[in-house]
């Protein structure tokens, strides 16, 4: 058996199978370049980051399953059908609920950031009983359970699901990664901290990037200045060190290296600690359509190699390809294929038409 990818190309799946947890939201957006202000229309499409890993994953082909809880509606059925039809496994999705999560992007240019308006207080995953999910059943053949520090920033059940969540994934012998996922529209530093050091002790692969490490653990890469383009290695292998120290139960830790040049233009690469060594990507510059999204590509790529038995160096540079094409594709999802990451991790990068 196999899984039809958007290229229309059947890929093997592997013997692993990848559940993720946490908001899927409705995203609305001005059409290319514009602003709020000067809108008369928006786009419609779907996000969030535990979604965009499990689609990630089922583009490249592997078997990936989505938990959350949506409502009973045309708006979120139309969601699921999208998934679905990327060739993620929706049938854990619980209904209920009022409402779902709804957020704005307007999408920036050369000097001028992109924006970012939540609308998703009380939405279904965040009011949702956390004895609702029978984490047994939902982990039942899976290998790997991936969260981020969204999903318990979302409110205190959201919380408690997440915690029982991978308490009953590490009874059961998957492996737990978590991208620390910091957002400081949803929680402050100190609510971070005291939530995620308890959750981040059933982890395995951490996730994060400067900003998520200094905010929730107080963790600063040193001298590193993403604003202006310096990153100094050394500071982000004694991040990934300190990570490590403070969880003893860590095996790796990933740390996106993002130079923000500006809006439109970002450098682009990764560190994988692991058993003392350090392993950097490849560099990549980047011309940027659209970088929501794009962290949770890296994570999906990464878990994708992992998974299929690459080496650190290997999956590493997987997980930063197909985060690099993620940049160039409107909206969250990264819908590529395994023969594109490839063929961008192995040195075609000169995006000549392909006949």
């Amino acid at each position: 058996m196999g899984v039809r990818t958007n290229t229309g190309r059947r890929t093997a799946k592997m013997d692993h199978r990848c559940i993720t947890f946490g908001e899927i939201m409705l995203r609305l957006s001005p059409p290319g370049f514009e602003r709020f202000a000067q809108a008369s229309e928006l786009e419609l499409t779907y996000g969030g980051g535990e979604a965009n890993v499990a689609v990630s994953l089922a583009s490249l082909g592997a078997d990936a399953a989505f938990v959350t809880t949506l409502p009973a509606n045309e708006i979120a059925e139309k969601c699921i059908r999208q998934m679905r039809g990327i060739g993620v496994d929706v049938s854990l999705i619980r209904r209920s609920g009022e409402r779902m999560g709804i957020y704005f992007v307007e999408t920036g240019a050369s000097q001028r950031p992109s924006n970012v308006i939540y609308d998703r207080a009380r939405s279904a995953v965040a009011e949702a009983d956390p004895a609702s999910y029978d984490w047994k059943a939902i982990f039942e053949g899976a290998t790997w359970f991936h969260w981020t520090g969204i999903t318990p920033a979302l409110g205190e059940r959201a919380a408690a699901a997440t915690l029982e969540a991978v308490k009953t994934a590490k009874q059961m012998g998957l492996t737990v990664s978590c991208d620390l996922n910091f957002r400081k529209k949803l929680w402050t530093p100190e609510e971070a901290n005291a939530c995620m050091c308890e959750l981040v002790k059933y982890v395995d692969v951490c996730i994060a990037n400067e900003e998520d490490a200094e905010k929730v653990f107080g963790i600063k890469a040193g001298s590193t200045d993403v604003t202006i383009g310096h990153l100094d290695h050394e500071h982000y292998i004694n991040v990934a060190r300190q990570l490590i120290d403070k969880f003893p139960n860590l095996k790796k830790v990933a740390i996106t290296l993002r130079e923000s040049i500006s809006a439109s233009r970002n450098g682009w690469a990764a560190l994988l600690y692991a058993d003392e060594m350090p392993n950097f990507s490849r560099r990549y510059d980047i011309t940027i359509v659209d970088r929501v999204g794009g962290g949770d590509s890296f994570a999906a790529g990464l878990i994708y190699g992992l998974m299929a038995g690459q080496g650190d160096e290997d999956a590493l540079n997987f997980g930063v390809a197909a985060s690099c094409l993620k940049h160039t594709i409107p909206g969250d999802f990264n819908l590529i294929s395994r023969e594109e990451v490839e063929r961008l991790a192995g040195g075609d990068t000169s995006g000549r038409v392909q006949r």
